[in-house]
């Protein structure tokens, strides 16, 4: 089974980009979006054969999440329940008799770190709601989770020490978050592999240099961990300022 995730940054442009035939190649049973800045039905895209579920910001043109999923989910559901956090379309969920699936676009903590303390609030409340979740069945979550976890996971980080998606208390919330029986699947894998980034700023040719960060994850519940065969980083595919993430399990 795989399943890809990947924040568009705004999925009507990256339809101009190639993204009807990069869904036809990867031939994926779950694609996950993330940062859609769309409403469900504002652009016309070739599903062909997937069911697609939506969650969007209520601010137009902002946030917002999508999965495409050939087989149908027993159910889903929108957001964590909470309404402070459900307004701009970031969790979608969706339950499926192996395991429960949510795909996530966790707030950015801004320049000047304006939204960090909302962003703590979020980290606890997001925490909370995986770990209810995981108590009924194995948890796959992927998304932009908008934190790079550990040195490794970006280029310069002496230099982004108090960056948002560097700080240390989005860091803590990380490591909170894996220690309430999550794995990174990626880093489990591959726990010393360097220069491996989803994400890259357009500014000062970041991406030609592959001076990135990598803060699109795969986290699964501890028990599901043997069932994961890979995590592949397509860092050659283009459209969005973030690569798409596979995940393929066994």
């Amino acid at each position: 089974m795989k399943i890809v995730s990947w924040n568009v940054n705004g999925l009507r442009a990256c339809l101009k980009k190639g993204f009807s035939e990069h869904l036809l190649r990867w031939d994926c049973d779950v694609v996950c979006l993330q940062e859609t800045k769309m409403q469900e039905g504002q652009a016309e895209i070739p599903l062909g054969g997937y069911n697609d579920f939506w969650n969007s910001a209520e601010k137009k043109g902002y946030s917002g999440t999508a999965v495409f999923c050939k087989q149908k989910p027993l159910k889903w559901s929108r957001g964590i329940g909470i309404a402070e956090h459900d307004k701009e379309g970031r969790v979608l969920t969706l339950y499926f008799k192996r395991f429960t699936l949510v795909n996530v676009y966790t707030p950015n903590s801004q320049a000047e770190l304006t939204r960090l303390d909302y962003r703590m609030k979020w980290e606890n409340a997001f925490r909370n709601y995986l770990m209810q979740l995981d108590k009924e069945n194995p948890v796959v979550v992927c998304g932009d989770m908008n934190v790079a976890h550990q040195e490794i996971d970006l280029k310069h980080p002496a230099a982004n020490r108090r960056c948002a998606g560097f700080t240390d208390e989005e860091r803590g919330k990380m490591s909170e978050l894996l220690a309430a029986g999550f794995a990174d699947a990626f880093r489990t894998l591959y726990p010393d592999r360097k220069d491996a980034y989803t994400w890259w700023s357009y500014r000062s040719n970041a991406r030609a240099n592959n001076s990135g960060w990598r803060i699109d994850y795969f986290l699964v519940s501890q028990r599901l961990m043997p069932e994961v065969k890979d995590v592949i980083i397509e860092s050659k595919v283009m459209g969005s300022d973030h690569c798409p993430v596979i995940l393929v399990l066994k």
